[in-house]
């Protein structure tokens, strides 16, 4: 049989936080009642002409340096037709063969080695108004009953980046996206959240055997709204792929829908290319040129970037943690509270472990008092610990209250409780004493018990061995 390669290439939308929609002045949120936050232009009524948003153009330019990419000198905006429900137009304002970015790459930092991903475009749009299909098990159009189109979203500022085909398995294309995502927020320029719409990610799979040049057919896999499950998606696609070739058969372009919840795939409609849209320039919008002067303002204002923020901080974590640090958005607290005074691998450790588990925003955090938890950490029981954890956030946070909790490490004040406990249990130390040693976690559960978990247990393990092998 021959070896396979999986060739992914990932386009991934942002919708953009400014305060107004792309070419109207409809304020942007999620959450409003449906269809409150609507107007002639965004509802395409007659008469009704656009106007773009500056911000969206300056936070797209900014995005199109951070990648790398070259900032075209003269951008147009076309039209790109389609009839669907939610294109109340028939058409939408985008970008096609003159885009505000393009020919960019995004390095991701590796164990091993860098990946580089090619950026072939990023453009900006408006997005189309939200779908909700209802009835139905899984809220998708096969098998809904009908579906309800809420307006609100329709028209707001979207950036669209096209990678190149330069992934080549399921784990790259998820840290690509983990990264592209972490880049967007601390740009500032969207929350890029999976679960509100505001990140969504098309992936475009193919195999072809180890060594061989061109490209196969591709299929689209839409729909996907978690890293873990676009992974999960690439990998399943992958494999219908390779079965179909070593069948004998021929895989088709089609677009797909991935059931996480069963691991199955859903065929969706033909996939469509360019020309199926008829691109043609928008009538009502000149030319957007960026000044020269406006391009290095905004290159001067980025900040530094995720890969290169996991490149410093390994030196001091590894890579593994730094990496996890900076694309879960916790990097920035974690250098607050090493400044403040914290160890820097036990600060790591407790932001990946203890705190993570929390859902308290990083951002909220007080370095300081957090700083003094992460110090105290092995002197207070853990229930102290996750408590005032949790608690981290909230306005006025001191760590004092919780430190007070401190654990009981007087071996002199133990030895007592801990000789009442094997008193009390006389058949578990005989069986202890015969070769059972895992019978040392029930004893140290029935001292923990009696002091209401305040014992520590590291010292209460050391007491517990030393009377057990008398």
């Amino acid at each position: 049989m021959p070896e396979w390669e999986p060739v992914i290439g990932l386009e991934i939308h942002v919708q953009l936080k400014t305060r107004t929609k792309m070419f109207c002045r409809c304020e942007v949120g999620f959450g409003a009642e449906p269809n409150t936050r609507t107007c002639p232009v965004c509802l395409a009524h007659p008469g009704s002409l656009p106007v773009p948003n500056r911000i969206a153009i300056e936070w797209t330019v900014k995005l199109g340096l951070a990648l790398e990419c070259e900032i075209a000198e003269r951008a147009l905006f076309h039209r790109k037709n389609y009839f669907y429900p939610d294109n109340p137009k028939g058409y939408q304002i985008s970008q096609y063969d003159v885009p505000l970015a393009s020919e960019g790459r995004l390095v991701v930092p590796g164990a091993d080695r860098d990946q580089e991903v090619g950026i072939i475009r990023a453009h900006l749009e408006e997005d189309a108004a939200k779908t909700v299909h209802v009835g139905g098990a899984s809220g998708r159009m096969v098998g809904a009953e009908h579906s309800d189109i809420d307006f609100n979203r329709g028209g707001t500022p979207l950036v669209e980046i096209v990678s190149k085909p330069d992934i080549r398995s399921a784990e790259q294309a998820k840290r690509f996206l983990q990264l592209l995502r972490q880049t967007v927020v601390e740009l500032g320029i969207s929350d890029a959240e999976m679960e509100k719409g505001t990140l969504r990610c098309d992936a475009n799979v193919s195999v072809r055997e180890v060594g061989e040049a061109g490209f196969r057919t591709r299929t689209e896999l839409k729909n996907m709204n978690s890293f873990n499950y676009i992974a999960r998606g690439i990998e399943a696609e992958v494999a219908r792929q390779i079965a179909i070739y070593e069948s004998g058969g021929d895989v088709q372009q089609e677009t797909y829908d991935y059931d996480a919840a069963t691991g199955t795939l859903t065929p969706h409609r033909s996939k469509e290319e360019a020309e199926d849209y008829r691109y043609f320039p928008e009538p009502d919008l000149v030319p957007v040129e960026p000044a020269p002067a406006l391009v290095e303002q905004l290159r001067a204002e980025l900040p530094e970037l995720p890969g290169s923020r996991i490149r410093r901080l390994e030196a001091e974590l590894g890579f593994d943690l730094a990496s996890d640090l900076v694309t879960t958005g916790r990097a920035d607290l974690y250098e607050r509270v090493v400044e403040a005074g914290a160890e820097p691998r036990a600060a790591a450790n407790v932001l990946m472990n203890q705190f993570a588990g929390t859902g308290v925003q990083p951002a909220a955090v007080t370095a300081r008092e957090l700083a003094k938890l992460i110090e105290a950490r092995d002197r207070i029981p853990r229930a102290s610990l996750m408590e005032a954890l949790a608690a981290s956030g909230d306005p006025g946070f001191e760590a004092e209250r919780y430190l007070a909790d401190g654990a009981i490490t007087d071996a002199a004040e133990l030895g007592p409780l801990v000789d009442r406990v094997l008193a009390a249990n006389e058949s578990q130390v005989a069986a202890y004493r015969a070769g059972k040693e895992a019978l040392l976690g029930f004893f140290v559960g029935q001292v923990m018990r009696e002091t209401e978990g305040k014992a520590d247990p590291k010292t209460v393990n050391a007491l517990l061995r030393e009377k057990l092998a008398g």
